[in-house]
């Protein structure tokens, strides 16, 4: 009997040794979270319309189609996309794709896998560069993928991820252009773009990005 009293007590014991001493990620899986604070930051029916991307629309002021959308929620993670594609002008045959993903993490630490994710992008060759004021971490990556049927086509990527306590965001612009036939776009302004509509869309979800 007394021994398995304390058997039951020794049990115990080592389970909360064993809880204490277990990485963040496995305590968030016993019922114990362990994702930093969303800081503020609350979910979209649609992250479009949240979207006011501002800089980018007068980069590219006519958009082509209607831009797609979707919103899901869970107690593990809240998530919210859109993707848009616009251009310079009507009727023009070069299109630029816009790409938005907001994640609110409620359990699990996002900070390894967006370190991952910069590493993945390294991997690839894209550019990466550091994005400093806005967040608690971020950074823009870029890519000049030519094309293997034509190499004078180029194919652009600009990304930008954004980390803030629980909260991750990735933003994306994707274009392309032919050497001598159409003018290559102006990647600073792009990036610039990328930077300040992220801030603004950031802050219309409740967060303070800087």
């Amino acid at each position: 009997m007394w021994w398995g009293v304390g058997g039951a007590v020794l049990a115990s014991a080592v389970r909360s040794v064993a809880v204490l001493t277990l990485p963040p990620l496995v305590r968030g899986t016993l019922g114990e979270p362990s994702a930093p604070s969303p800081r503020g930051y609350r979910v979209s029916d649609d992250l479009c319309a949240t979207a006011a991307l501002p800089a980018l629309g007068r980069l590219y002021p006519s958009p082509s189609g209607s831009p797609y959308h979707y919103t899901t929620r869970h107690r593990v993670l809240d998530e919210m996309y859109c993707s848009q594609y616009r251009a310079k002008t009507d009727g023009d045959p070069e299109h630029y794709s816009l790409y938005l993903q907001v994640q609110l993490h409620h359990r699990v630490d996002p900070r390894p896998e967006f370190g991952a994710q910069r590493e993945g992008l390294a991997q690839r060759r894209y550019l990466i560069s550091p994005v400093s004021e806005l967040g608690d971490e971020a950074y823009l990556g870029y890519l000049d993928d030519p094309d293997r049927n034509d190499p004078d086509r180029h194919h652009l990527t600009q990304v930008l991820y954004v980390r803030q306590g629980g909260m991750t965001c990735y933003a994306g612009w994707s274009g392309s252009y032919q050497d001598g036939r159409t003018t290559a776009p102006d990647l600073d302004r792009i990036r610039s773009a990328l930077v300040s509509d992220t801030r603004d869309l950031l802050r219309g979800l409740g967060g303070s990005p800087a």
